[in-house]
């Protein structure tokens, strides 16, 4: 597993694929690793996107596997009481369709024009994200914090925010049709300009 770690660390992006890949299958076939590889995939994730220049937006395709691999783990290997932490990541564009991201920590990340149809974002902590133009239809989004988040011209077409915080949240242009908004705190949001 060191190994690994270390050769996500300082190679290529085929060889930070191949253990990626492998890294998954470690956590599927030997449940006792699940939590550290997905905490792995998380740093690795946070490590190298960081300080992605705002010119850049295609998210590298290493990035875009370790999400898939968080996205589609198995959550009942999740210990209670634990986050994965995306926080501050640039993942603008990247596809997270029917992700299962629930109780992330998306702090400050930047997912604008990110592909979240039908993700499941219940109780993620979304605070200062920013989700300009990001396709949030049918998402979960219940319990969810988005305070002061940026949703500018999302699509939120049947979103569930049942219960989300989306105090002083942008949401001009936004999509809301048919979304779920009962219990919704949107106490000092933007609607329109």
């Amino acid at each position: 597993m060191k190994i690994a770690i270390e050769q996500l660390r300082n190679n290529t992006i085929e060889t930070s694929l191949a253990v990626i890949n492998d890294l998954e299958q470690i956590a599927q076939n030997h449940p006792q690793y699940h939590w550290i590889i997905m905490d792995v995939l998380t740093t690795f994730i946070r490590e190298n996107t960081i300080h992605v220049p705002q010119k850049e937006a295609k998210v590298r395709i290493d990035i875009q596997a370790a999400l898939t691999v968080i996205a589609r783990r198995d959550v009942n290997q999740d210990p209670e009481n634990e986050q994965l932490d995306l926080s501050h990541a640039d993942m603008r564009g990247v596809n997270l369709n029917r992700a299962n991201l629930q109780q992330t920590n998306l702090y400050q990340a930047n997912l604008a024009g990110a592909n979240l149809t039908e993700a499941n974002l219940a109780g993620a902590i979304l605070s200062a994200t920013n989700l300009e133009g990001a396709n949030l239809y049918l998402a979960n989004l219940e319990w969810a914090i988005l305070s002061a988040a940026n949703l500018k011209g999302a699509n939120l077409k049947g979103a569930n925010l049942h219960y989300a915080s989306l105090y002083l949240a942008d949401l001009q242009g936004a999509v809301l049709n048919d979304a779920v908004l009962d219990g919704a705190n949107l106490r000092e949001a933007k609607l329109s300009e």
